[in-house]
């Protein structure tokens, strides 16, 4: 297994975001991040992350971890300071005892050698929030999860298969800040949002109802709801632009969302796998208890590939397209509420 140190655009990315924290958590961020914490290259690991199984994990907080929603940011980076990081041959044996016996105290040393590391990954991505501690709570969470699935008779270092997760269900955070169902939850409104991120030059005119309209017949979808994502779009606090790591690196969750599926890297495809996942069986769950109309909307805009318009549903099942509109609202947050968004 090949193992290197932060490579130094890591090291200049990270120090922007600790120019940004309060002074008493500058200094401890600061040590962590240049800790000698091995960074793995995932490389010769491709093949087996992608054979592994991808399932949401109930999130289940032990008091014996640091508690990252109460406690401010410094607090919590000096707690896990006092968590050494094991040597291979040391975590090896961990978790080999934690994946036979299920032992509690294992899995729980397994977790805390390996806190400083999220706050590596949390720091890649904290431009895009401006709370890091809720990053490092997400990461943390997909770190119990990959402890609780990682097979270490396979050789690897833990590292290695949680990195997926730890950045998994920080992009699903991330994802969920910047209103993703709601600006992606029907076929139309994810069709808008791809358009209108490639042709971002062009939102200054936007506003213009000329603009508005050719757009309207160029993607086949009401000026209403065209000028609807363009607020939303260009309301956002946080430009989805905005790279990540690396100023350099050319890469920014937007250019994540654009891409097609068959060139999405392999943790984005394990987080775009487990979130259709959750999104498929809190459908399947609500199903039962939708009205007839919901039904229709459910199957002719949100799970049709070739989604009708509010317009055409109304014509074809004579009713109103004011009434598929609301009715299209109370899906939505039918689902929302199942996914306790």
């Amino acid at each position: 297994m090949t193992v290197k140190k932060t490579v130094s655009s890591s090291k200049k990315s990270t120090k922007k975001v600790i120019t940004k924290l309060q002074p008493e958590a500058k200094s401890v961020v600061a040590e962590i991040v240049s800790d000698d914490h091995e960074v793995i290259d995932m490389s010769t690991e491709v093949e087996d992350a992608a054979l592994l199984p991808v399932e949401l994990i109930k999130t289940a907080a032990s008091s014996n971890l640091p508690a990252t929603t109460k406690n401010l940011l410094t607090m919590y980076l000096n707690e896990i300071r006092k968590y050494p990081v094991l040597s291979k041959e040391d975590e090896q044996k961990i978790a080999k005892k934690f994946y036979d016996t299920k032992d509690p105290a294992a899995g729980e040393l397994l977790v805390k050698s390996n806190l400083r590391f999220v706050v590596k990954v949390a720091a890649e991505y904290s431009k895009f929030s401006n709370r890091m501690i809720d990053l490092i709570q997400e990461g943390n969470v997909g770190l119990m999860h990959a402890v609780k699935e990682f097979n270490p008779y396979k050789g690897n270092r833990l590292i290695t298969y949680a990195v997926w997760w730890i950045r998994g269900y920080m992009q699903e955070f991330l994802m969920r800040q910047f209103s993703m169902v709601r600006i992606g939850t029907t076929a139309n409104q994810r069709k808008l949002f791809y358009q209108l991120q490639k042709q971002k030059t062009e939102l200054e005119q936007m506003s213009s109802p000329g603009r508005i309209l050719e757009l309207s017949h160029q993607l086949g979808i009401p000026e209403d709801e065209i000028t609807e994502m363009v607020k939303r779009i260009s309301s956002r606090d946080v430009s989805i632009d905005k790279p990540i790591g690396d100023e350099d690196s050319g890469v920014s969750l937007g250019s994540l969302l654009r891409k097609d599926d068959g060139s999405l890297a392999l943790d984005d495809k394990l987080a775009l796998e487990e979130q259709i996942e959750l999104l498929k069986k809190a459908i399947e769950k609500i199903r039962p208890a939708l009205s007839e109309k919901e039904l229709i909307i459910l199957e002719e805009r949100i799970l049709n590939d070739e989604p009708l318009t509010l317009q055409e549903i109304g014509e074809k099942y004579k009713i109103s397209r004011e009434a598929v509109r609301q009715n299209e609202v109370r899906l939505i947050n039918k689902i929302k509420a199942e996914l306790k968004i």
